[in-house]
């Protein structure tokens, strides 16, 4: 018997295994409504979203960030169970990417040139870089959390999954305060942001949820 299967068959008898749905349910909500607390009681809601999310801009920010964000915990919900088969919720993960970049070349083709780069920088690039990790961290300590009660195979890969999950959240949640509104914004600094989030999640993800 190979070492993979003999530990997938372990994992698959340990009596928590059960319990991993429930557990990321209630770290998907509890991190959701804590990192909702914390934007609406310190920055809080753009004042003008009322008309802004009638605008074609501000309607893709929002939608590319919740599509983050649903593929990505989608992802969540299975990378702990040893033996499902992940190819497919990871292909999914291409449809943020592609609404990105279809969003960026539309962009480049309404603006003139000389736009382009007030349109990347925007008025907020250091604290959305700041701020979108911030409202992660909740989402990101239940997921590790529920997690740890699970046997991911690739302890470093499911902490990713889980940082890309909680930052995928927290940029949807900070999308209905961000005021830059640019495709290349998000392309940029978004980006980065998750990025930041996803290689947290990997460096703690591969010790914490070692076992």
């Amino acid at each position: 018997m190979k070492t993979d299967d003999l530990i997938s068959m372990l994992a698959a008898d340990a009596p928590v295994r059960s319990r991993l749905g429930p557990l990321l349910s209630r770290a998907l909500v509890a991190g959701v409504v804590i990192s909702a607390v914390l934007l609406l009681s310190t920055i809080g809601i753009r004042r003008d979203m009322g008309t802004a999310i009638e605008t074609a801009r501000v309607l893709f920010k929002i939608v590319t960030t919740l599509t983050l964000a649903v593929t990505a915990c989608g992802l969540v919900f299975r990378i702990g169970r040893p033996g499902v088969p992940l190819k497919l919720a990871s292909l999914a993960l291409l449809l943020p990417l592609a609404l990105v970049i279809a969003g960026v070349a539309t962009e480049l083709t309404a603006i003139p040139e000389d736009a382009w780069r007030a349109a990347l920088l925007g008025r907020n690039a250091a604290f959305c870089v700041f701020f979108i990790p911030v409202l992660s961290l909740a989402p990101l300590a239940g997921f590790l959390w529920a997690l740890k009660n699970a046997a991911p195979e690739n302890p470093t890969l499911g902490g990713a999954v889980a940082g890309l999950a909680s930052a995928g959240l927290a940029a949807a949640l900070y999308a209905w305060h961000c005021p830059d509104d640019s495709p290349l914004f998000l392309a940029t600094w978004y980006t980065t942001a998750t990025a930041a989030v996803t290689a947290l999640g990997a460096i703690i993800g591969s010790r914490y949820l070692r076992w």
